[in-house]
C-alpha cells in the first residue's frame, strides 16, 4: 500500500521519517537509530555467506533517494548518504558519502543532516 517494506521486528529508533515513499526495502534484522530520514528507492539489505550480515545505522542519518546499504556495515551518527550511493563499507561519524561504491567526500555530515530533523 505504501511501497515501504519495513518488517515489524526491525529495530528502529524514535523519529524515523520517510520523506517520500515507494520502493523502500529494509531488512528485518537491520538496526536504525534515532532521527533517521529515508527517501524513496532506498534499500537496506543483507549480504549472505560467512561474511554476511545487515547494516547498523546510527542516529541522525539521511539516506537520499536510491541509496543502497548492503551487508554487515556500520553507518555512524550524523551521516549523509547521497542519492544512488551504494554503501558496502563502514562510514564514520559526521561523514558525507557518495558514489558507487560510496566514498567519504567530507566530514560535514552533521551540518547536512541537521536540515532534516529538529532536536
Amino acid at each position: 500500500m505504501t511501497g515501504i517494506q519495513l518488517p515489524l521486528e526491525t529495530v528502529v529508533g524514535k523519529g524515523l521519517c520517510f520523506s517520500h515513499f515507494s520502493c523502500i526495502v529494509i531488512n528485518s534484522s537491520a538496526i536504525i537509530g534515532d532521527n533517521c530520514t529515508i527517501f524513496q528507492g532506498v534499500t537496506v539489505g543483507s549480504k549472505r555467506g560467512p561474511k554476511g550480515g545487515v547494516p547498523r545505522i546510527g542516529n541522525n542519518v539521511v539516506l537520499a533517494s536510491g541509496a543502497k546499504l548492503i551487508g554487515r556495515i556500520s553507518i555512524g551518527d550524523n551521516v549523509m548518504v547521497g542519492a544512488n550511493a551504494t554503501v558496502v563499507t563502514d562510514i564514520p561519524n559526521n561523514a558525507v558519502a557518495v558514489g558507487c561504491p560510496a566514498k567519504v567526500i567530507s566530514f560535514h555530515g552533521k551540518e547536512n543532516t541537521q536540515l532534516y530533523y529538529t532536536n
